[in-house]
């Protein structure tokens, strides 16, 4: 479904959306206009088959990194947009915006000598969190934000890490189709549940699940 230019869509109908099992999406930064997407073919990330490879361990048992949660909300958002290509208008960039001052929207961020290289982010509902985009300017540093990101919401008690399209670099981190009608259960089931971006006595220990399944710790700090 497409809205005409300007169209009265405002963060409670965004929410709304989420909840219904769509999103919106532009085809350029100067798009006036914003349709609802329904792919037949829906991408998640299994929260408990996060894939993390020899070479990722490594460099988060390295170190050298700071992780941040919404320090920057606005600027990892823009960063996300700022491609040749982009589903992220102004307009929608307003609306994730707005989300984050109410709540319903983080950023999970890779800084590296004062400045932000990488990051994820994406919306909250009930159980369910709705990963819309991610950068990277530096190798590795949005899969570190996405291993960051999972251990959050495993701690938190999140049941659905949706990713809207399976991309290459998705599915060499565990990501996985399923079907809309698949996805719409396990959606309704998530938002049923209750959990917590910030869960009572969470440190990230930014670590993931290495191969081995054990857990690998470094030095960085939230």
């Amino acid at each position: 479904m497409r809205l005409g230019p300007h169209p009265d869509l405002t963060p409670e109908v965004l929410l709304r959306g989420y909840a219904m099992g769509i999103f919106p999406m532009a085809e350029s930064r100067d798009d006036p206009e914003i349709h609802w997407v329904d792919p037949r073919q829906r991408g998640i990330l299994p929260l408990d088959g996060f894939h993390i490879s020899r070479s990722l361990a490594r460099r988060i048992r390295r170190g050298g990194y700071q992780l941040r949660v919404n320090a920057d909300f606005r600027a990892v958002v823009e960063a996300c947009a700022d491609r040749d290509e982009t589903w992220i208008s102004q307009d929608i960039q307003s609306l994730y915006l707005a989300l984050h001052e109410g709540g319903f929207a983080h950023s999970v961020e890779i800084w590296q000598d004062g400045a932000l290289v990488g990051g994820v982010y994406g919306v909250v509902l009930g159980a369910a969190f709705f990963g819309e985009s991610m950068f990277s300017r530096q190798t590795d540093a949005s899969k570190l934000a996405l291993a960051h990101t999972v251990e959050r919401l495993n701690a938190g008690g999140f049941q659905l890490f949706d990713t809207q399209f399976l991309t290459p670099h998705l599915a060499s981190l565990g990501g996985v189709e399923i079907s809309r009608a698949s996805y719409h259960r396990r959606l309704a089931t998530a938002l049923a549940a209750k959990a917590r971006f910030f869960p009572d006595g969470y440190s990230s220990s930014t670590s993931g699940t290495a191969p081995s399944g054990t857990v690998q710790r470094s030095t960085q700090t939230s």
